[in-house]
């Protein structure tokens, strides 16, 4: 199945493809990309993820998109909508999400794709709210969840299921954002 595209001024969230394996994994065994997440991926890992996401597109219609630059044609990460896979007191939700590599940062590429996931979201799907979170320390995602209108509740902060108690990154904030 093919499945929704989506086009900005600058960025093409498509499908995965076969080519996007060797990119993706490189980006997720990078320390510094991976730093807020509990270890980089080995290549196993990272290409299990990727299958991973087309069984949501499958599923729901949507997923991460892999998050391609069109002028360049180079794979930037992925960006798009999720269903999380662990329960807390804001689920069953909607999460927008992203992961960059690194040469991608700074560049404003979260925040446009961000937008366009959004819009599909709201528009294509009819979502009523979609969720997006992270750990407390992840500045730069957290940005970018503001500058794409979400507001954050202190009062919704979790301790994330997945990790131990005690973890480093245990401690998340949640951020939301109304049609």
């Amino acid at each position: 199945m093919a499945g929704p595209e989506l086009k900005t001024e600058r960025l093409l969230l498509r499908r995965w493809r076969a080519v996007d394996s060797a990119p993706f994994a490189a980006l997720n065994a990078d320390p510094e990309v991976m730093e807020h997440f509990p270890a980089p991926l080995d290549r196993a890992a990272s290409d299990a993820l990727i299958d991973a996401v087309e069984v949501g597109f499958e599923r729901h219609g949507f997923g991460l998109w892999a998050l391609e630059v069109r002028e360049s044609g180079e794979l930037a990460g992925f960006t798009g909508l999720a269903v999380p896979a662990f329960e807390a007191p804001f689920t069953p939700a909607v999460e927008v999400g992203w992961r960059l590599a690194r040469r991608a940062w700074g560049q404003g590429y979260a925040t446009e794709a961000g937008l366009a996931a959004l819009a599909f979201g709201f528009e294509e799907i009819g979502l009523e709210e979609v969720v997006s979170f992270t750990a407390v320390g992840n500045m730069r995602s957290r940005a970018v969840m503001e500058r794409l209108g979400m507001r954050r509740d202190p009062a919704e902060d979790f301790d994330h299921p997945s990790l131990p108690a005690g973890h480093p990154l245990e401690r998340h904030v949640l951020y939301r954002i109304s049609r």
